[in-house]
């Protein structure tokens, strides 16, 4: 009888998308610019927050940490897909598997907490302007940024350590693009019901938490903003509020998904569609709609380019 902590299957084949041969250049074109792009706006953003002085502050710290997350987050997917799509060789170790999928629930785990930690920050500023300076200090960013990484870090490991502790013994076909928890699970010689249990019971820590968190405090800021009588003030607050939650929506609701419905209702195509939302169309649209149509952004540019000089 086979052990469970072992497995023969020593490689998978990653399927990734059904695409006819002349589509897939034009697929592979749009994914190159949309991760060059993703580098691009993110790292200029994290680049920028750490030059600028201005940018020196509690939402902007924040906003950084998004940047380096997504970047993460979409090259531990991204380079492989974009091989395998440029050639026939489509495997990956075992290994391989095991840590892009550990690394990329760290990385996805931290940041869906982190969308909280940012609601936090946004209702201090709009319900506390006055204090607050005083309590979004340093320390406490610093503090509650490292909660949600070790709140990542243990969460991935329970999760791979559940998903990957069953034997697999083939088929090794992995009918999506990267090692992700649900498309793994599929090919287990064993009865995955408990690790159903198990990803259901820490979507509610990872992912409805947070979102409860985040509806909580905007229910709060918003009968604040109510009370606001300068249209100004209703129109600057409401247009903070609604970019962290566009952004939200397009990362949790689809992870929600993803990872709290029951094996058996999972469609490897929707799954596929799914994890784009939240890999890679999130990280590309973060810069835009946080950073790069705001105003001190703009100037922190100009700043550092030295062009606002010459525009002078």
């Amino acid at each position: 009888m086979q052990e469970p902590n072992k497995s023969s299957v020593t490689k998978f084949i990653l399927l990734g998308f059904s695409l006819s041969p002349r589509t897939t250049p034009l697929v592979f074109s749009a994914f190159l610019i949309t991760y060059v792009l993703i580098i691009l706006g993110n790292g200029l953003i994290t680049i920028l927050i750490c030059l600028d002085s201005h940018l020196h502050t509690p939402m902007y710290f924040f906003i950084g940490i998004l940047s380096m997350l997504d970047l993460g987050y979409t090259t531990t997917t991204v380079p492989q897909m974009l091989t395998h799509l440029a050639s026939q060789k489509k495997t990956i170790s075992f290994a391989s598997c095991v840590a892009q999928m550990y690394i990329f629930l760290v990385l996805g785990i931290t940041e869906s907490w982190l969308f909280a930690i940012m609601s936090i920050d946004r209702y201090v500023a709009i319900c506390h302007p006055l204090r607050y300076k005083v309590i979004m200090s340093p320390w406490l960013c610093g503090i509650m940024v490292i909660f949600c990484g070790l709140w990542g870090v243990i969460s991935a490991l329970i999760y791979t350590v559940f998903a990957m502790h069953l034997p697999y013994c083939g088929p090794n076909k992995i009918n999506h693009f990267f090692c992700e928890v649900p498309a793994v699970l599929k090919l287990a010689c064993a009865d995955t019901s408990v690790n159903d249990r198990v990803d259901f019971i820490l979507g509610f820590s990872v992912i409805l938490v947070p979102l409860s968190l985040i509806l909580v405090i905007y229910v709060n800021i918003f009968i604040a903003i109510l009370r606001i009588r300068s249209p100004q003030g209703w129109l600057k607050a409401f247009s903070t509020c609604a970019s962290h939650i566009t952004v939200v929506t397009m990362f949790s609701v689809p992870a929600m998904v993803m990872y709290m419905r029951p094996s058996c209702m999972a469609s490897p195509e929707e799954d596929k569609k799914l994890a784009l939302f939240y890999n890679i169309i999130s990280a590309f649209l973060n810069p835009i709609i946080f950073s790069l149509r705001n105003k001190d952004v703009k100037r922190a540019f100009l700043k550092v380019t030295g062009w606002s000089r010459a525009s002078d």
